[in-house]
């Protein structure tokens, strides 16, 4: 039997989110400080800033091509032992990042910190989902993405800093800390929680699986910084698509697949999945897109542009709690199908910044669209798995842990080639400004059309919540 958090003891049972929440303070942190320093990491490693996405994809591919196997490894190796690998193994690659002194090495180390991050959260998700009663999720969710959001908080202001008084270098060092108190935490603290049985790991569908979407992000990467022709990036989003269909197909098959098919007899998960999937399109270029736009088209310097974005995070901070009376007074559908088109309009508004526009005007779009961003978050993860049978929560959760990495890389390839394209076709004095204005119109626009998603929800899904009180069986 799985513990629930009756069976945990009671300091187990309080510290738990929080040791999850420092996991996700690292990944926050990191992306973040990451995000404000790319232009001066390009000029030291003498590459062009609008070409140093595949730092950031790099990373989020490889946490998205290992999630699927993290419920697995969870339930073979106990999630005390995972989770205190993964926030290892995702701090030395931290030090590997400092050290490097080229693009390919930095991209390498980023592949390294991505094995630990593939881990952390997931595992640290599932621990959570299992040891919960289900109508604490909202709950437990909120509180453990709020000390997390500290990391949207200060990594920007950290970063330019950090970039303006000593070196891009300290952007990774300065995970080494927090991965230390983490690992302390893990080992004191986390529950050893396994599987009720050992199954066969699905590696025929994994592969197949993984395949896919490497295939579909360079795909969309050849569009952007790899300049492929189009005969080729056709080819290669063909090929993924043949690979995805190639999957369920015989997922459909098969007595324990990596992602089963019945994941989406729920409607809630099936539209929490879609939704996720285009809906972090808009959100997942924005922290590629506005760190850039600041500096290389408003001439900001890292310190300021890294400034201008503590409201984006305090303001998700200050929302985080209403999540859940909001969602209980007027349901997940209502929330996501207005919440979805508010923020494609917010991220579309940025189009109008230029030299002109004023701190104030600024300030008051970023903290918008924060608050957005983060009631948006809470209510579609939460939707996806609140109404899973026990049985599949892991593989659920797995599925929406990949969905939400794949969605932020695909967000960044596909800004980063909107951006290149619109530099491309735009000449003069202000080039650079107007690539920038027209790729973020384009992205609001689409983050927009995931409200038609939403629209397929029932106004009781998310509301029949159940204890967890059975152990879910793989």
């Amino acid at each position: 039997m799985q513990p629930t958090v009756s069976q945990l003891d009671p300091r187990t049972a309080r510290l738990l989110p929080w040791i999850v929440a420092i996991a996700f303070f690292m990944q926050t942190l990191d992306g973040t400080i990451l995000n404000t320093a790319l232009p001066s990491m390009a000029a030291d490693l003498a590459e062009d800033p609008l070409r140093m996405q595949s730092v950031v994809i790099a990373y989020m591919l490889t946490v998205a091509l290992l999630i699927p196997a993290s419920g697995w490894i969870a339930d073979r190796f106990g999630t005390r032992r995972v989770f205190f690998g993964a926030i290892a193994l995702f701090s030395l690659g931290s030090l590997l990042c400092a050290l490097s002194t080229s693009l390919p090495m930095l991209v390498g180390a980023r592949i390294v910190q991505g094995l630990g991050g593939a881990l952390m959260m997931p595992v640290g998700r599932l621990v959570v989902l299992r040891a919960y009663p289900r109508s604490e999720l909202v709950r437990i969710m909120s509180f453990i993405t709020l000390p997390g959001l500290l990391g949207p908080l200060i990594g920007p202001s950290l970063g330019g800093w950090l970039v303006v008084v000593a070196s891009w270098h300290w952007i990774f060092l300065i995970n080494l800390p927090v991965g230390l108190l983490g690992c302390w935490a893990a080992l004191r603290h986390m529950p050893d929680l396994r599987g009720p049985s050992r199954s066969r790991f699905d590696t025929p569908g994994f592969l197949l699986f993984g395949a896919a979407m490497l295939l579909i992000t360079v795909a969309l990467e050849g569009l952007g910084e790899l300049h492929l022709p189009t005969m080729r990036v056709t080819l290669l989003l063909l090929g993924g698509l043949a690979c995805l269909a190639a999957y369920w197909l015989r997922a459909a098959r098969i007595e324990q697949p990596l992602f089963a098919p019945r994941l989406f007899h729920t409607r809630s998960f099936a539209v929490g999945i879609i939704g996720n999937l285009f809906a972090r399109l808009g959100s997942g270029a924005l922290p590629f897109l506005t760190p850039l736009l600041l500096q290389l088209a408003l001439g900001y310097s890292p310190a300021q542009a890294g400034m201008s974005l503590i409201p984006l995070a305090l303001a998700a901070m200050a929302v985080k709690p209403l999540a859940k009376p909001l969602i209980d007074r007027l349901g997940y559908r209502r929330i996501l199908t207005s919440n979805t088109l508010l923020l494609g309009a917010l991220i579309a508004s940025l189009a109008l910044v230029d030299g002109q526009t004023s701190t104030l005007q600024l300030i008051v779009q970023l903290s918008l669209i924060g608050a957005c961003n983060s009631l948006q978050f809470t209510a579609m993860n939460t939707v996806t798995l609140i109404d899973l049978d026990n049985r599949d929560a892991s593989s659920g959760n797995g599925l929406l842990s990949v969905v939400v990495q794949l969605a932020m890389g695909l967000g960044v390839a596909s800004a980063a080639a909107l951006l290149g394209g619109f530099s491309r076709e735009f000449s003069g004095d202000e080039q650079i400004l107007r690539a920038f204005q027209a790729t973020y119109l384009c992205v609001g626009l689409l983050s927009m059309l995931a409200a038609a998603i939403f629209l397929q929800l029932d106004p009781a899904d998310g509301r029949r919540a159940r204890p967890l009180d059975v152990p879910p069986e793989d």
